[in-house]
């Protein structure tokens, strides 16, 4: 499919200054061809000050209607200003080894709007064949063929009614030695050297040598030089910023108007480098605050001749030989400004005297100002097990087992609504039973339906947290601001490398999460489960995946009655402590027959009918609660042991009875032992279906609260649609659409 190309970016190659009336009216046409708007043509048209009159355009664009003018006129005036296509998907390569993966470098050296002007003096003595033959003896070698115009013709502005002198093609045909002796023998008559000039207009001249035969790009013999010019600032402003800039300027001329001429050293070996060269000047000149004038960029360009009266003021030379020696040097200087990177350092100045590293985040997992990546399937609960991290960071508790320093920390949350965020974080609050002693230490920046690209919100996240003092920057979950192709090397390590600009600038740890890829993943090592390319996994200081465990219906019922017996004992201990310290001894509080015996004899009718409901509660919520196993890659620290764990809504629980120790996690069993495990009878499955409903239903206090359908598919890891078919299998349940929030609420019938 072909790419419509956009004709917004050429018109800044377009300077409205330039154009006669007909040129300013087919720019409109063309824009209106091609399906742009009255108010595109406006804002560019607004460059050319002097003609540019509010609501005009508006008026004009009516009446284009079926002109034929087409974008390729703006094409063709773009082209003859310096613009050239970028190369097309067609030529795209693969990277070869001295290639550079391009980047929007900054390449800002200086604020323009705090520096101050730097004053320009008219020359005290005028000597127009000094102010020439200075010029020529600083740009050109002897045997250099020379272009320039004293020759102008007059148009009027078909808009305006002023009259603009244009410059003809002008004379090429003599060398700069022989234009010197000319001068040096003319008695101070330039007129009979050059010809004589119209002082309302002045004179140009060529800033590159030409071969003799003509005045366009192809007559161009030698691509030293570039013209830089800006015309909509005070001139003493854009004197300071060239200077500070240190760019290689041969020569700098006053326009005898509102501008500089800055002949620029370029040296490119031909036309091709030659505008590369020019881009990237123009570039760091524009983004210095130099609104560079676009016209200027092709070598043949004409430029301001000094010596000569232009409308009453005077054309000259204001300096030469100004800034970095030539473009080399310059280049290099602004590359060493702009890559941030720091100096080369010698091992036997610091092996005696090593610096300290930084402190510890998570003992023994991550340190301060590093990354990490939580990796796991979409069930793993990744997001509770984020919040609870933020907890444990805020509160300097444990965070599956391992300690956590102390401090502040900020959870941006991508994917929760702002309500939904805030309950989660009290609810794992609550059923960590961690008192909220240092919830001050939590930010929760809310972006849900806000996000932009990772390389558009790092910069916005540096700028608010910068003095928040920060140890943690927590994103959840990545993909709601992943860019490019998430399988793409290079693609992915420009994302990641936001993360490093956040740790850098902050100097905080940055720990984000990442989905699995498809598949059973149990049979990889944990590096190589995160979906797309493995940049991801071998980015970060740090990575934690999550797997899951395959659960046997024996292991569930040891479960079941483990929890059973606990309930139990717990009873009978708050009713009759001295009946349980005298007959129920360890092999009793192993055994639910045992329990149920004892709790017959201490518990009254209605003690006992509460102990069952718990029990059918805890049971319930067993039979659908998780097993996982925590596994890592770390840099900084030796890889630890596989960290077992129960993920039970809504947050996880170490296995610190090593019962889940020797499980086999998904996809790590045989074929013929995972269809065994998975063979039941339909009635059996049926049944858990609806008990696990059932258990979701509770555990988020249904009869109380407001539950969605939404709520239960989170609850229970699944979609919507398998909550929807469970309801409708269970029979119990009704739902009921709200117009206002357009959800579905689930309620008892």
């Amino acid at each position: 499919m072909e790419t419509k190309l956009d004709l917004l970016p050429l018109l800044d190659y377009i300077d409205p200054t330039y154009l006669s009336y007909k040129e300013w009216i087919d720019v409109g046409m063309a824009l209106k061809h091609e399906g742009y708007t009255a108010a595109d043509w406006d804002e560019w048209s607004k460059r050319d000050g002097a003609r540019y009159h509010p609501g005009e355009c508006f008026k004009k664009w009516t009446t284009f209607e079926g002109t034929g003018i087409t974008g390729a006129t703006i094409t063709q005036m773009a082209k003859e200003n310096g613009w050239a296509p970028h190369r097309t998907n067609e030529e795209s390569r693969e990277l070869d080894w001295d290639d550079e993966i391009s980047k929007d470098e900054d390449y800002k050296i200086i604020d323009e709007n705090w520096i101050e002007g730097k004053e320009i003096h008219e020359p005290i003595h005028w000597n127009p064949v000094r102010e020439i033959t200075r010029y020529l003896e600083t740009l050109f070698q002897s045997t250099d063929n020379v272009g320039y115009v004293t020759e102008t013709y007059k148009i009027i502005d078909e808009k305006t009614g002023e009259i603009i002198y244009k410059p003809t093609a002008g004379a090429y045909d003599r060398t700069a030695g022989q234009l010197i002796e000319a001068l040096n023998n003319c008695n101070g008559d330039i007129g009979s050297v050059l010809g004589d000039y119209n002082e309302e207009a002045g004179a140009w001249i060529r800033f590159n040598p030409l071969d003799g035969k003509g005045v366009k790009n192809e007559n161009v013999t030698d691509y030293r030089y570039a013209l830089v010019e800006s015309d909509n600032m005070d001139i003493e402003k854009q004197n300071a910023i060239l200077r500070e800039l240190e760019l290689p300027i041969a020569i700098m001329v006053h326009s005898g108007k509102r501008s500089i001429h800055a002949i620029v050293r370029v040296d490119a070996p031909n036309y091709e480098e030659y505008r590369k060269r020019v881009d990237y000047l123009y570039n760091v000149c524009k983004k210095n605050g130099l609104n560079i004038d676009n016209q200027n960029r092709n070598p043949s360009r004409l430029s301001r001749l000094p010596g000569v009266i232009r409308n009453g003021k005077k054309q000259f030379i204001i300096d030469t030989n100004i800034g970095k020696a030539d473009w080399d040097e310059w280049h290099e200087w602004i590359e060493d400004l702009n890559d941030d990177l720091p100096d080369m350092e010698s091992l036997s100045d610091f092996y005696n005297d090593l610096p300290d590293l930084a402190p510890a985040l998570i003992e023994g997992v991550l340190r301060q100002g590093h990354k990490m990546l939580m990796a796991g399937p979409s069930k793993a609960g990744k997001s509770f097990a984020l919040i609870e991290l933020t907890i444990a960071i805020a509160e300097g508790a444990k965070w599956l087992g391992w300690q956590c320093a102390q401090g502040k920390v900020l959870y941006v949350n991508l994917e929760l609504d702002r309500p939904s965020a805030l309950h989660r974080f009290k609810d794992v609050y609550q059923a960590l039973g961690i008192q909220p002693k240092n919830i001050g230490n939590i930010d929760i920046w809310n972006l849900r339906g806000k996000t932009v690209p990772m390389d558009k919100l790092a910069p916005k996240l540096i700028r608010r947290a910068q003095k928040k003092n920060y140890i943690a920057v927590i994103i959840d979950p990545i993909y709601k601001v992943l860019t490019g192709d998430e399988n793409s090397a290079d693609q992915m390590a420009h994302f990641t490398n936001q993360f490093d600009k956040i740790a850098t600038e902050l100097g905080s740890s940055v720990i984000y999460c990442h989905h699995h890829s498809k598949g059973t993943q149990g049979n990889k090592k944990s590096m190589d489960r995160a979906s797309g390319s493995g940049v991801f996994a071998r980015d970060p200081d740090a990575l934690i995946d999550l797997v899951e465990l395959e659960l046997t219906d024996a292991l569930i019922k040891q479960q079941e009655g483990k929890v059973v017996a606990e309930i139990y004992a717990n009873a009978i201990k708050q009713v009759n402590f001295d009946y349980y310290d005298e007959h129920i001894g360890p092999d009793d509080e192993q055994s639910v027959f045992q329990m149920v015996e004892h709790a017959k004899r201490v518990l009254s009718q209605e003690q006992l009918a509460q102990v069952e409901s718990e029990i059918a509660k805890a049971v319930k919520s067993i039979r659908i609660r998780s097993a996982w196993r925590v596994e890592g890659t770390l840099r900084e620290y030796p890889k630890f042991e596989p960290v077992n764990m129960w993920f039970q809504y809504p947050i996880h629980k170490v296995d610190d009875t090593g019962i889940l120790k020797d499980i086999e996690p998904e996809g790590n069993l045989p074929p013929w032992k995972n269809a065994m495990n998975k063979r039941k009878d339909p009635e059996q499955k049926k049944q858990e279906r609806i008990e696990a409903l059932e258990t979701a239903f509770e555990a988020l206090d249904g009869e109380n609260n407001p539950v969605t359908v939404g709520d239960l598919a989170e609850y229970m890891g699944t979609s919507k649609r398998t909550i929807w078919n469970r309801i409708k299998e269970h029979g119990g349940f009704e739902t009921k659409r709200n117009p206002d929030d357009k959800e579905s609420y689930v309620s008892r019938k």
